[in-house]
C-alpha cells in the first residue's frame, strides 16, 4: 500500500520540473533544501518573519518556511540559485558584490530574492518602496544602508 508521502509530486522550479516525495503540507522551505538540495533558500525563524527563506512563486516574494508545498504546485518556484551564476550574476547579485552589501550573507539570499520581485514589478522603486519591501527581512549584521545602495545600483540609480 502507498502512504501520502510515498506520492510523487511535480514541482517546477528554477526553469526545471522536478519529483518530489513529501506530504503536500511540508513547507516548501524543506523540500527545496532536503529534498532538491537547494541551499541557498535558508533557515531563518520558521514562521515568515525573518525573510531568509525568501523564493518567488510565479514572481511574487514569499516566505518558503510557511508556505506549504500544496501551494507551489503548478506554479514557477524561483530560488537564488535560479537567477544567476559565479561566472554571470544576475544585476542585483552584481550590485550587492559591488556595493559589499553582505557580511555574513546568511539573509543576502533573501533580500536579493524580494529585491528582483519589487525590481520585476516597479523597475525604479523610491527609498520608501525599498524600504516597505525590505521591511520583512532581518539583516544583523547592519548592512541596510549598502543593501538600499544595491538595489539602487541595480535599478539603475547609482
Amino acid at each position: 500500500m502507498t502512504s501520502a508521502s510515498d506520492t510523487v509530486r511535480e514541482l517546477r522550479v528554477n526553469g526545471e520540473t522536478r519529483r518530489v516525495a513529501a506530504e503536500p503540507d511540508t513547507p516548501l522551505l524543506y523540500v527545496l533544501r532536503n529534498d532538491l538540495g537547494l541551499k541557498g533558500t535558508r533557515f531563518g525563524c520558521g514562521v515568515g518573519t525573518c525573510g531568509a527563506c525568501t523564493v518567488q512563486i510565479d514572481g511574487r516574494a514569499v516566505a518558503s518556511c510557511d508556505t506549504p508545498l500544496w501551494a507551489a504546485l503548478d506554479h514557477d518556484v524561483l530560488t537564488i540559485e535560479g537567477i544567476g551564476s559565479v561566472e554571470q550574476p544576475h544585476p542585483l547579485q552584481r550590485a550587492f558584490l559591488d556595493t559589499q552589501a553582505a557580511q555574513c550573507g546568511y539573509c543576502i539570499n533573501g533580500i536579493i530574492m524580494r529585491c528582483k520581485a519589487l525590481l520585476e514589478e516597479d523597475g525604479a522603486p523610491d527609498e520608501g518602496r525599498m524600504l516597505e519591501a525590505l521591511d520583512k527581512h532581518l539583516c544583523r549584521c547592519g548592512t541596510h544602508v549598502r543593501i538600499l545602495r544595491a538595489v539602487r545600483q541595480a535599478a539603475g540609480h547609482t
